[in-house]
């Protein structure tokens, strides 16, 4: 490359139990877009088990104003840190950024003291369980004993496709007073150290700030992996990625050191012929159908890709012609433009566009979003705003598509998700909402099919 183009070596700091670890002893990624990070002491990255950790007696109330207070730091950004990790996150990720500004406008809200204190009625029964033991009453033997959510030792594998996940895991790796270390993803280097840094300077020295360290290392290194995924540091892994990354960290899996895994998934959408009885509902139900399947720019898993719709050919061809036209408009969480399509998908498209017996296409491929209809769903992965439109006779010929990677269904009308929810959760889905609701998932309700607050905790048991 020539020297007078390469881009400069992008520094990133790491987190060491609450204290910014500078340096560039080690550098990663492509020649275009280099990296470096302080070397890697795995000494100083674990807690010791012969100590609580340092924030598991603290009171919960103290936690909760210390997250209240960075959320409104963050939204300050006082330091600037939030501005430079957005930057560095724009030039990474492909979502628009417009849409990576909003989301990271989003951020302070995570850490809400309403939102987690719903959160922790909901996932772990009230703050009782965080904050001691607890009675437990009315047990068959009638002997006293009492519970806790104990705090764990977490390391967290997360994704990097939205800045959300980085908040996320840190609200839920405080408020349950568990000593959290944090794999950086390559692609969102910058979102978790500054959200750290921020409750760092809220709140210097304390025992919540003391209780996260996040660090940089190549997923998969099994001179890293292998040395700190073990029972004797740490009791949960809680990963978020892909294929490649799940099944890297199941390697470590053993008695004691437990998977706490956020699956890949992909969303659906299902129309009911009640779509059809007037031009103006048509237009309505394809516009939200539009707004689930460009939800950040399709990266959610919550994104609809495959719609199923009940209908004559000539009526399902109006509903996806309109919804093509609709993935098109600017939304809170998608852009009007989004980003020109991928040359794999151009081709696996182009393809698709000489079989027009079984095919239809509509949409370019500059990035405002295409829509194929076929009789089944394609055999590749839609994204890139890509969706695909399949006719069915009735929505339960759609269950055979459904299974355990199926996250969210959004149904058309509201009252057949009643008719529907069940086998929907039989076949492996996991989330039944209304057409247009697929994003803004509430806080304190099941993601992915379990309590992730719980299963962050250890629940321990006083008998007798």
């Amino acid at each position: 490359m020539n020297t007078l183009t390469a881009k400069p070596i992008i520094q990133v700091c790491h987190i060491v139990k609450g204290r910014v670890v500078e340096g560039a002893e080690l550098e990663y990624g492509p020649a275009h877009a280099r990296f470096s990070t302080p070397a890697l002491n795995l000494d100083e990255l674990v807690w010791s088990r012969q100590e609580p950790g340092p924030a598991f007696d603290t009171p919960l109330e103290d936690i909760l104003a210390i997250l209240a207070e960075t959320g409104k730091w963050l939204q300050r950004d006082p330091q600037g840190l939030m501005a430079q990790a957005l930057e560095n996150a724009i030039q990474k990720n492909p979502m628009h950024p417009r849409i990576m500004q909003r989301s990271y406008e989003m951020l302070p809200r995570i850490f809400d003291r309403d939102r987690l204190l719903c959160q922790i009625e909901n996932e772990l029964g009230g703050t009782r369980a965080v904050d001691g033991w607890y009675p437990v009453e009315n047990l068959v033997s009638g002997r006293p004993a009492r519970m806790r959510a104990f705090p764990s030792r977490i390391l967290h594998v997360i994704a990097g496709n939205a800045p959300g996940v980085a908040a996320v895991s840190i609200a839920r790796g405080a408020v349950t007073k568990a000593v959290n270390l944090i794999k950086l993803p390559s692609n969102d280097l910058f979102t978790v150290p500054a959200i750290l840094r921020g409750i760092a300077a809220v709140a210097p020295g304390h025992a919540l700030a003391r209780s996260f360290s996040a660090a940089y290392w190549r997923g998969g290194d099994e001179k890293v992996e292998s040395l700190l995924m073990r029972p004797q540091f740490f009791d949960k892994l809680a990963a978020w990625g892909g294929d490649s990354t799940l099944r890297s960290a199941k390697n470590y899996i053993c008695p004691g050191f437990e998977l706490v895994s956020f699956d890949p998934k992909t969303s659906i959408s299902l129309i009911g012929r009640e779509a059809f009885v007037s031009d103006e509902i048509l237009a309505e139900v394809a516009d939200k159908a539009a707004a689930d399947a460009t939800l950040l720019e399709q990266l959610a898993c919550a994104s609809s890709r495959i719609q199923f719709v009940e209908g004559s050919p000539a009526q399902v061809d109006r509903f996806a012609e309109l919804l093509q036209q609709r993935m098109g408009f600017e939304r809170p969480l998608s852009s009007a433009e989004g980003r020109p399509l991928a040359s794999h998908l151009r081709e696996e498209i182009d393809g698709l566009r000489g079989m027009s017996a079984y095919y239809k296409v509509w949409g370019d491929y500059q990035g405002a979003g295409v829509v194929i209809r076929s009789e089944e769903p394609v055999d590749f992965h839609p994204e890139g705003r890509v969706v695909n439109v399949v006719p069915v006779k009735d929505l339960q010929d759609a269950l055979r598509y459904v299974n355990v990677a199926t996250q969210t269904v959004s149904i058309y009308p509201d009252q057949r998700k009643t008719q529907l929810r069940d086998l929907l959760a039989s076949a492996g889905a996991q989330r039944v909402t209304c057409i247009g609701g697929s994003g803004g998932m509430e806080a304190g309700l099941a993601h992915d099919g379990f309590l992730p607050m719980s299963r962050l905790v250890r629940w321990i048991n006083d008998e007798g």
